[in-house]
């Protein structure tokens, strides 16, 4: 009577499936690996862009608060420096001003550019110049045009 034991392996499977497992399971380990750094980066890029709409999106507010306050000219210096201040708080040496081109009011917001933001080739939703207004390097800004 013959005994297989569990230890030995067919002699058919012993010069041919020597290691084929091991190559298997590190194919496997690499494409898990490989996937979870394009999630990673994903992730990443998403966060970024949120910031940066959430900071785009603080900043035309402002700016709208600053177009409603110089419908009352009494009060437009005081409250561009409330909303100035404001906009210092919330935005990365943020700053609120009016401006006036070719009898066209503007109230406009800038802010220092985040250095981890994506870099402007980079975002899809890249937004206009600021209405050309002079904004100085690495900065962002937002322009929103008013009538007085």
């Amino acid at each position: 009577m013959m005994r297989h034991s569990p230890t030995h392996s067919s002699p058919r499977c012993a010069a041919t499936c020597r290691g084929s497992s091991l190559i298997e399971v590190m194919l496997a380990v690499a494409l898990i690996a490989v996937t979870a750094l394009g999630l990673i980066a994903g992730q990443l890029w998403t966060a970024r862009e949120a910031r940066a709409m959430s900071m785009r999106e603080h900043a035309a507010w402002i700016a709208d608060s600053v177009a409603e306050a110089a419908c009352t000219p009494s009060t437009t210096d005081a409250a561009t420096q409330q909303w100035s201040a404001r906009a210092n708080v919330l935005l990365p040496h943020g700053e609120a001003s009016i401006g006036e081109s070719a009898g066209v009011s503007a109230a406009l917001v800038t802010w220092a550019a985040v250095r981890d933001m994506p870099s402007t080739d980079d975002v899809i939703d890249k937004p206009e110049s600021c209405g050309g207004a002079d904004v100085p390097a690495g900065s962002s800004c937002v322009a929103l045009a008013f009538a007085k």
